[in-house]
């Protein structure tokens, strides 16, 4: 699937937009392995598209990273609001969003939803009956639902599942390239942190 490489209509968005407070300081910045969790991040999305960006409200504390940073339009409405943002800065047809804690993204697995992402208006991996929406691509037919849901004050981004178009990831599908599941594991606390460390 090299054809999937820098896939000329597709964007990447790493969400780095939430307030760690579980982690107690920025986890996308935390020290883990010999990088910072972002530093991983980044490593497995690059040469998958062209255009990166990330989305943050602490711009301050990115911009060394040398990717454009968008802060969120509607404030305080949690990843949907995130999905949002990055939705308005599309200038492709598809955006590929990854969350800044999920150092174990199987890159074999992105690029296997690449290239099904015509599928559907969102291509979501489901493990068991969890959908995984910070592991997603979207259409940018996407934006006007998500604006109206925040409109609506529906933040839950399950909430969107019924008013477009969804191509489920199943585990079957997930498990060729990453038999664990641990492309979705997030590090949210210290002792994820520590724990993670002996894996």
């Amino acid at each position: 699937m090299e054809n999937t490489q820098r896939s000329s209509d597709l964007s990447i968005a790493i969400m780095a937009g939430g307030k760690s407070v579980r982690m107690g300081t920025e986890k996308a910045l935390v020290p883990f392995r010999g990088k910072t969790m972002i530093e991983h991040v980044i490593g497995r999305v690059q040469g998958l598209s062209e255009d990166i960006f990330i989305v943050t409200n602490k711009p301050d504390s990115f911009s060394g990273f040398g990717y454009p940073l968008v802060s969120d339009i509607y404030q305080n409405c949690g990843p949907l609001g995130g999905i949002h943002t990055a939705l308005h800065h599309l200038s492709k047809s598809y955006l590929l969003i990854v969350a800044c804690d999920m150092p174990w993204l199987e890159r074999d697995l992105l690029k296997y939803m690449i290239s099904v992402r015509a599928e559907g208006d969102i291509v979501v991996p489901r493990w068991d009956k969890f959908s995984e929406p910070l592991h997603a691509i979207y259409s940018k037919t996407c934006l006007g639902p998500v604006a109206d849901s925040l409109e609506a004050g529906v933040l839950k981004v399950v909430g969107l599942y019924g008013k477009v178009g969804v191509r489920y990831v199943e585990r079957n599908e997930i498990q060729r390239f990453d038999l664990l599941g641990r492309s979705f594991a997030n590090l949210n606390t210290p002792k994820d942190i520590e724990d993670s460390e002996s894996l």
